[in-house]
């Protein structure tokens, strides 16, 4: 009877421990499955799943041919050639095959690597082309594998590469438009989440896994118009190679828009091998990010501003009989060789370039002193009305902003604001005098200068970016008017304006010379900066040509050299280019 007892009790202690075995199996299964059920799939995920980047595809650059749309700037394939050293099963064959057949694309010191127990990716080759990537896959190498990605193009060469810029080893864009707009240019990389094998090799792709698609950069289209970019490329380097200057630069503008028509930099340099270059300086657009001291181009800009405000008239006049200034004490003097005239009109002070005219317009904002009133008026149309000091907005990389001298604060300013009436003492660049003189003679109105017109979409058409005007009253429409006039009356009637004019159009500019300092930290006049600005059209403007000379060797008001010339030479181009209709 006892042992029938202690039987069932083992029984009944048996059958609870397997009861609590089972229990504590179903709780656990419920913790595995339910509760942390999150958690085991995301562990899963990252032992089976990778995630795999999809790269965009940088966006193109188009230029202006007529109405067609050529391309500057254009992808290629390349490819980079990689190991792991886990899989290799022949590793002199591979060094052999990827050192003759990549040659200089080769990674150096990768056959070293190639010895690693740890390591499972190691760099064979970068850059390869399609055709050498394809000859080293025919090899069929065991452990090799390969990665596609795009380098720019520039079928154009040398044709605005600093205005273009160029892209990075790590696909960033550097200088000019490709830094400037890299974001819009770059696009958005996309991701895609695959099953991989121990190599990383996707196996499936399930449609709950995430898959977003790149999106791809922008393709761009210029206002840039190729010809006119050409044709000012080779005047720039025959106007820099007569005058024995060795460095300049031209903008030309649509004054009725703001729209750059062509950027030209001299020396340059080919984009596609940047790597090459030594001269990093070559890389900046130095119409845009060197600023200088203008000299006498600043002239038009201080009548502008005596008309504007009604200190002069287009009539008026001053005593210039001694061909001298004095403004605290300093005494300015017109340029050596330059007539004195008891009845100096204000078109004299354009045509013959008077100094002493300028500092009289500024001390007519004064009241007839050059003083505090005087300084204020004049800083307020240099730095508010015509952009100085200021970055213009355009689409490029490392804009200067240049200098404009505070009319409150330093030692000397009634002197330092004389000397900014022809150039001296304020610092500008080329796109800068360009975009604030076409608010000059187009009426009064300051547009932001635009490289880009806007986006090339899929089905060919344009998404044009419309003008965007930075001051809608740089000066009245009438003095504008008055300005564009006088101008245009001072360049007929000066002997070096003669010879190049056309016959039928409005041709108008001013020229400008500053001298630079030297070593021993003095004005020497051996090679001086020399510019001309100016403009071209029939009834009304149709362009704007700034060009700038850094280190003139031969400057002559009469000599054919120097900025004038190149200006006449494009201009005279761009009348028969552009079909202008001459005045009736």
């Amino acid at each position: 009877m006892q042992l029938s007892l202690s039987r069932k009790g083992r029984s009944r202690t048996l059958l609870w421990l397997l009861l609590l075995a089972g229990a504590i199996f179903i709780v656990r299964l419920f913790s595995l499955q339910i509760i942390q059920h999150d958690y085991y799939v995301n562990a899963a995920n990252n032992e089976q799943i990778s995630e795999f980047t999809l790269p965009a595809q940088r966006g193109l650059i188009y230029a202006k041919d007529g109405n067609s749309a050529v391309p500057l700037v254009l992808n290629e394939p390349v490819y980079l050639a990689y190991a792991d050293p886990q899989e290799i099963t022949n590793k002199d064959g591979i060094i052999s095959e990827v050192n003759q057949i990549a040659g200089g694309n080769t990674v150096k010191g990768f056959e070293k690597r190639l010895d690693s127990k740890t390591l499972r990716y190691v760099v064979l080759a970068k850059g390869l082309s399609k055709d050498q990537a394809a000859m080293l896959k025919g090899k069929n190498l065991a452990g090799v594998g390969f990665q596609q990605s795009e380098q720019r193009v520039y079928p154009e060469g040398s044709l605005a590469s600093q205005l273009l810029g160029f892209v990075d080893a790590d696909g960033k864009g550097q200088y000019g438009i490709e830094g400037a707009l890299n974001s819009e240019l770059s696009g958005v990389n996309g991701t895609l989440k695959a099953v991989t094998d121990v190599r990383q090799i996707p196996l499936v792709i399930r449609d709950d896994y995430v898959n977003k698609p790149a999106k791809n950069g922008d393709n761009l289209v210029l206002n840039i118009d190729r010809n006119i970019q050409s044709y000012a490329e080779a005047a720039l380097q025959k106007g820099l190679k007569d005058a024995q200057a060795t460095k300049g630069s031209v903008v030309v503008m649509d004054p009725t828009n703001g729209k750059v028509l062509a950027m030209a930099n001299y020396p340059t340099y080919d984009p596609s091998h940047y790597q090459d270059v030594t001269n990093y300086s070559l890389f900046q657009n130095g119409a845009v990010q060197v600023p200088y001291s203008p000299g006498s181009v600043m002239k038009p800009f201080v009548v502008g501003t005596g008309l504007d405000v009604g200190a002069i008239q287009k009539d008026s006049w001053y005593d210039d009989s001694n061909g001298t200034f004095t403004v605290d004490g300093i005494t300015i003097h017109n340029a050596a060789g330059l007539p004195m005239s008891a009845h100096a009109t204000v078109q004299d002070i354009l045509q013959y370039s008077l100094n002493t005219g300028a500092d009289w317009i500024i001390s007519q904002l004064g009241g007839g002193k050059i003083n505090q009133k005087a300084r204020d008026i004049l800083y307020n149309y240099y730095a508010r009305h015509f952009g100085f000091g200021n970055t213009t907005g355009i689409e490029q990389a490392g804009e200067a902003t240049g200098m404009v001298q505070d009319p409150d604060h330093g030692y000397g300013l009634n002197v330092v604001y004389a000397d900014m009436g022809f150039g001296y003492g304020i610092n500008v660049t080329s796109i800068q005098i360009a975009s604030a003189f076409s608010a000059l003679i187009n009426g009064g109105t300051y547009y932001e200068p635009q490289l880009v017109d806007g986006v090339l979409q899929n089905d060919g058409s344009i998404s044009e970016k419309a003008p965007s005007i930075a001051k809608a009253n740089a000066l009245s429409a009438q003095k504008s008017q008055e300005l564009h006039d006088l101008l245009v009356a001072a360049r007929r009637a000066s002997p070096k304006g003669k010879s190049d004019l056309p016959g039928g159009y409005t041709i108008g500019g001013k020229t400008g010379t500053a001298e630079i300092l030297d070593s021993n930290g003095t004005y020497t006049n051996k090679t001086p900066v020399t510019t001309f600005v100016g403009f071209g059209g029939g009834k009304t403007p149709r362009y704007v040509i700034m060009v700038k000379v850094d280190d003139s060797k031969i400057v002559s008001d009469y000599a054919p050299v120097g900025p004038a010339f190149v200006f006449a030479d494009i201009s005279n181009w761009l009348l028969r280019y552009l079909h202008v209709d001459p005045n009736k």
